[in-house]
């Protein structure tokens, strides 16, 4: 069950299927990058600040391991920003993602970018990132109510890191389209589908270039000033809402679950 308040949604099995029966064609589907142990593993002591296996700055007072929670984020704050590191140094993309939750033991990110964007062309194969962000409220040292007390910024993030692939199979591309399509048109009052000529069709695809990232290891970070006493936690809850902003409001929710 999600956690948020966008409705899950599944990437189509046949999808799934035609994806990865494209990639092992290219022998690009190697079994070894399936599992990391120190991801949303339950250690015992997850994510300290020392741990090499943590990218992220994420101490231990703000880390989300709950793989359920992780993924209920990624779905409903699915635009996020595609990094790669290849020949020509750093590249990021903004782009909206499907999750396929079942894809991999922490599941899978598919997607497409412009062929016109460089990025496809360096960095196959190799790690990337996808960074997703969500509510962030400014936190006034003044609502704590206490002497000696500084600034802060709470907010909620999520890093997936994985192996990149890039799709030109235009079977697989196409399925790509139709599944981001309905998810992202579902909410509409009549969704719009991609009903065009074979030939308009084709000449779309042959603009685009598909990738998919598998999950090997998810860092969550829920600064919500767990940190800080209860009592003072209550009193940002409230200076939060009685502010007219959407995110300071969830902030707020978010802070309030923390609490219970």
């Amino acid at each position: 069950m999600c956690e948020w308040a966008e409705p899950c949604f599944e990437v189509p099995q046949h999808i799934r299927l035609r994806v990865f029966d494209a990639l092992s064609r290219r022998k690009l589907v190697p079994a070894s990058n399936l599992t990391n142990s120190n991801c949303v593993s339950g250690d015992s002591n997850p994510h300290p600040n020392s741990d090499p296996e943590t990218l992220m700055y994420l101490p231990s007072s703000f880390v989300q391991d709950d793989q359920n929670a992780l993924h209920g984020f990624l779905e409903a704050n699915s635009f996020g920003v595609l990094v790669t590191q290849g020949t020509v140094g750093s590249t990021a993309s903004h782009l909206p993602f499907l999750l396929d939750r079942n894809a991999g033991p922490q599941g899978t990110l598919i997607g497409h970018v412009a062929r016109a964007n460089p990025q496809w062309k360096d960095g196959e194969g190799t790690e990337a990132l996808a960074i997703f962000s969500g509510p962030h409220a400014y936190i006034s040292p003044t609502w704590y109510q206490v002497e000696l007390a500084v600034p802060t910024w709470n907010y909620i993030a999520v890093h997936a890191y994985g192996r990149l692939t890039w799709i030109e199979d235009a079977v697989v591309l196409r399925e790509i389209v139709d599944a981001s399509v309905d998810r992202y048109e579902r909410s509409q009052p009549v969704p719009w589908k991609l009903n065009a000529p074979q030939d308009f069709v084709d000449k779309l695809l042959a603009q685009i270039v598909g990738f998919r990232l598998e999950i090997t290891r998810l860092e969550g970070k829920w600064k919500l000033n767990q940190n800080h006493p209860a009592e003072r936690r209550e009193r940002v809850i409230s200076a939060l809402r009685a502010q007219d902003r959407e995110d300071s409001r969830a902030i707020a929710d978010a802070m309030d679950a923390t609490l219970r």
